[in-house]
């Protein structure tokens, strides 16, 4: 069977030109084109494509606004952002947005053609300036998170009597910090000690006034030993 395509381009020569690619090329097939996210919310949902490519900046609803919609209502199809953005933050709002490939519109056609049949088969595919910034992106995630200060272990961390005392604290609270301080999530701790997840934020909130902090990192850091 040939791979499905649907294309949303408000650019008219660049859609009419992604038509006849996909529509004259052998395992193809092009089923739809929209020139607005509008256009494409109304009618991609009837259509059977496998694959979308969608443009960021369109008329109206942008093409990362419209990918979350699509997601929003079940959609299968596979979505490629085809894009002059090279930029950080529409990567990452594309990514976040459920994008599963990312091209520039400068991608030669036999590589675009290549990238929708990766994309397809369960890759990934990006543009190698694109994956590069990527790649930066999660360096600089990981060195911004080096540099933040370590957060006591268990072992370190105790809440005395009379620290208990000053902060007004239940042997519920002083519970829940000691399970924060081993890394639990807020579920996690729920289920350990059969309270609901609601619960448990509710007793953090708590926490975090009596102990006048905004973050686990700060109030574990109250009681470091």
């Amino acid at each position: 069977m040939p791979i499905s395509v649907t294309i949303v381009e408000d650019n008219a020569k660049i859609r009419t030109g992604l038509e006849f690619l996909i529509g004259s090329s052998q395992n193809f097939t092009c089923v739809g084109a929209f020139s607005s996210a509008e256009e494409a919310l109304e009618q991609l949902p009837s259509l059977s494509a496998d694959v979308v490519l969608m443009d960021i900046e369109l008329p109206g609803i942008s093409g990362i606004e419209c990918m979350k919609q699509l997601v929003q209502q079940g959609t299968t199809a596979q979505i490629m952002m085809m894009t002059v953005f090279e930029d950080h933050e529409n990567i990452y709002h594309s990514i976040l947005a459920g994008a599963t490939g990312y091209l520039i519109k400068s991608t030669p056609p036999a590589e675009l053609l290549a990238a929708i049949a990766d994309l397809h088969s369960g890759g990934s595919p990006m543009s190698s300036q694109i994956a590069r910034k990527v790649l930066k992106a999660f360096q600089e995630i990981a060195a911004a998170q080096a540099a933040q200060p370590r957060q006591p272990s268990q072992a370190e961390v105790s809440i005395s009597a009379q620290e208990a005392h000053e902060y007004s604290l239940g042997k519920r609270e002083q519970e829940i910090i000691e399970l924060l301080a081993q890394g639990l999530s807020y579920q996690e701790i729920a289920d350990k000690i059969f309270l609901s997840h609601a619960t448990i934020r509710t007793h953090i909130r708590n926490i975090y006034r009596k102990v006048q902090v905004q973050s686990r990192s700060e109030m574990l850091s109250k009681f470091a030993k």
